[in-house]
């Protein structure tokens, strides 16, 4: 059996939607069901060519059949109060306690994918913990479920199933992701909880729950720090990952995406505390809009990262996904050129590793 490529490429999640895309999620106009069906699956399939054209290796589906990446929940699950903010962009609040609506939902993704692209494939989940931070309110919620981590409890078996229908749909990657675990690199944030390991604990401990026995399917953790947040203006969260690494270590996960491109982000040796199990998808590609690195600069980013670790656990990705909200208007011509040049990376690294 042939040895698996070294430095292959991915995508985090999702890609940026073109204005044609906007309109469709937002019911721009409402279309029947059909309709939409059709439109939408013309979208993913230039979505996925636009992945394969430029050289990455494993694909997602942008997430362009999601109106919202965290409301992806009330798909799964009745429960929720759905709505628009007064700027347009969709709002999910947890009302009531959740039962069983849709399984399958975010599966199907992968069912699609299947039939347009040989290529590996990539399904996103959100975590509970970030469920809890952005969709539990004090105000709306407390009567279904009087604490925020009652709340992120109940999700857990929900997306429990989801990952085994994700699974048995046969995505090669189920990724979940939890910005809100990597807030707690932040001093800023940290303060703000009266005991912030515990809390990057239980994180940590809800992700565990929902992956936990699950086989036959390689689990990724990313590790959001608000990166897509370039594309909003908002401020990047600073501090290395030390405090979490601890918390890290105890994750049930073959595989880590962790952001590198910021200098907020730290120093690489961080990597040495590192279980040496996990593959690290290395945050190498810039998502800021505006700014294309070159394919040397890539290159030159896993070149440090390999001073710490094996070409084998190294897949190089952008630091976040290119669609950051719903709304976020950003360049899809410019994600692809970026793509590009990650995949020109890998092809120098594994000339320079043959």
């Amino acid at each position: 059996m042939s040895k698996p490529q070294l430095f292959p490429t991915s995508v985090v999640g999702s890609l940026p939607r073109p204005a044609f895309v906007l309109d469709l999620i937002n019911d721009r106009p409402p279309l029947p069901p059909e309709r939409y069906a059709h439109e939408m699956e013309a979208a993913i399939r230039f979505a996925v060519a636009l992945q394969e054209h430029a050289g990455i290796d494993v694909v997602t589906d942008g997430e362009w059949g999601r109106k919202s990446y965290i409301g992806v929940i009330a798909e799964l699950a009745h429960g929720f109060e759905v709505g628009k903010l007064p700027d347009g962009r969709p709002f999910t609040l947890v009302a009531d306690r959740l039962a069983p609506k849709k399984p399958g939902f975010i599966a199907q993704e992968v069912t699609f994918l299947k039939k347009i692209t040989k290529k590996l494939i990539k399904s996103t989940l959100p975590s509970p913990a970030l469920l809890g931070e952005r969709i539990w309110s004090a105000d709306k919620s407390s009567k279904a479920y009087p604490k925020r981590d009652d709340f992120v409890r109940a999700c857990v078996p929900i997306l429990r199933r989801e990952l085994e229908l994700v699974r048995d749909a046969g995505a090669d990657i189920a990724q979940i992701d939890d910005p809100h675990l990597c807030l707690f690199v932040d001093p800023e944030v940290r303060a703000k909880y009266p005991d912030p390991d515990a809390a990057a604990a239980f994180a940590v401990e809800m992700v565990n729950e929902v992956v936990s026995g699950v086989k036959g399917i390689k689990i990724a953790v990313h590790l959001c720090r608000r990166a897509g947040g370039r594309a909003r203006g908002e401020a990047c969260h600073c501090g290395g990952y030390g405090p979490i690494i601890p918390h890290l270590n105890r994750l049930q996960a073959h595989h880590l995406t962790m952001e590198f491109t910021a200098p907020q982000a730290g120093d690489m040796d961080v990597f040495r505390e590192l279980r040496e199990d996990f593959e690290i998808g290395l945050g190498c590609v810039d998502v800021t809009p505006g700014q294309i690195d070159s394919a040397e600069t890539i290159a030159g980013r896993v070149r440090k990262a390999l001073e710490f670790l094996a070409p084998e656990r190294i897949t190089l990705n952008p630091d976040c996904g290119f669609a950051p909200g719903s709304g976020a208007v950003v360049s899809i011509d410019e994600a692809y050129r970026k793509l590009c040049h990650e995949a020109e990376a890998a092809r120098m690294l594994r000339t320079e590793h043959a």
